[in-house]
């Protein structure tokens, strides 16, 4: 595992070499994403991923901050607009933006934090590959929940992302999440230390169909920025009666299938344009950092909440969101 992780920094001090900026061409963008600021987002992204804080929260945060909200349209070295899509069949188009490049951009880095879990749980992963073939039953079960868990998110995002983009992508959709998500999760650390301390908990190994359904229906209401997804699947596994460990580790799992899907979908809807005005060694860059940071994190997470719980990220929520709404709207 060390090697591994030596490996991927050394990658990222090469790719950093090569972000270098070059001097910009005639008509080139005027505002594009610099290697420091690719790696300062790949650290948000891999240390708040697995983390019950929000991933998609603190990168909105951190390109605000970074100046990467811009929506003036973007225009090529012939002075003609740059399409983020292109108009067809009478509909206007959507011009190219540095704000809808970035968008992208903090969603595909999440192939970092995917390149972490398959570096931390490739046996189970091997397991649920053999489960498929038939060849192991205990990987057929964490195959069948995990599938169980990620089909309703993924039909909602399916429907609803664009309206989620398009709507809950700012400041204030995330500080009313980060404060709900904070009461949900005092809720959830609440019930299980009573059920522990009453006798009447008994740890599962593993999680029922049930059990998935509800850490895949709590999964759903993650796709509001701030809200976490790590927190919701956690707290579900919480509720389908796993213990902290088992809810993390189950939470992870799910995360390689449903943040692969999610990249995926969002790396053809966009990643070509993206590619277009921030160039593919910073967004390798973020990528690899997002990587080792996301490694180093799920290690600290499950030991974490093995020994402490999930108070401590609930009361971090709220203070975060207080320090926002001081600095964004006083």
């Amino acid at each position: 595992m060390k090697l591994r992780l030596l490996a991927l920094l050394l990658a990222a001090a090469a790719l950093v070499h090569a972000a270098d900026p070059a001097p910009a061409a005639p008509g080139a963008p005027a505002a594009e994403l610099s290697a420091r600021d690719a790696i300062i987002l790949g650290v948000i992204e891999g240390v708040t991923e697995f983390l019950p804080i929000s991933s998609t929260g603190h990168l909105i945060i951190g390109t605000r901050l970074l100046g990467l909200d811009d929506t003036k349209p973007l225009t090529g070295p012939d002075g003609q607009p740059r399409w983020h899509r292109k108009p067809k069949e009478g509909k206007p188009g959507e011009p190219l933006t540095v704000k809808n490049a970035a968008d992208t951009f903090i969603v595909v880095i999440q192939f970092g934090a995917i390149a972490a879990v398959a570096l931390l749980y490739w046996g189970p992963l091997m397991s649920m590959a053999r489960g498929l073939l038939g060849r192991d039953p205990a990987g057929r079960r964490l195959l069948i929940n995990v599938l169980i868990a990620f089909v309703p998110a993924a039909g909602i995002g399916f429907l609803a992302s664009k309206w989620i983009e398009e709507n809950l992508f700012s400041v204030g959709a995330v500080i009313i999440a980060l404060v709900a998500g904070a009461l949900l999760m005092f809720v959830a650390e609440a019930w299980h230390r009573r059920r522990v301390a009453s006798g009447t908990w008994v740890g599962r190994d593993e999680l029922t169909p049930r059990g998935a359904a509800t850490v895949g229906l709590l999964q759903c209401l993650a796709m509001w920025p701030g809200t976490s997804r790590s927190m919701m699947t956690i707290v579900g596994g919480y509720f389908a009666g796993l213990d902290p460990r088992r809810a993390a580790e189950f939470s992870f799992i799910l995360g390689f299938v449903t943040l692969t899907a999610a990249s995926i979908y969002k790396s053809l809807r966009g990643g070509a344009v993206m590619i277009e005005v921030f160039g593919w060694p910073k967004v390798m860059l973020g990528g690899v950092v997002a990587a080792v940071t996301a490694a180093i994190c799920v290690r600290f997470l499950v030991n974490w909440l093995t020994r402490h719980g999930l108070a401590v990220f609930a009361w971090y929520r709220i203070a975060l969101a207080a320090v926002l709404a001081f600095y964004f709207y006083r």
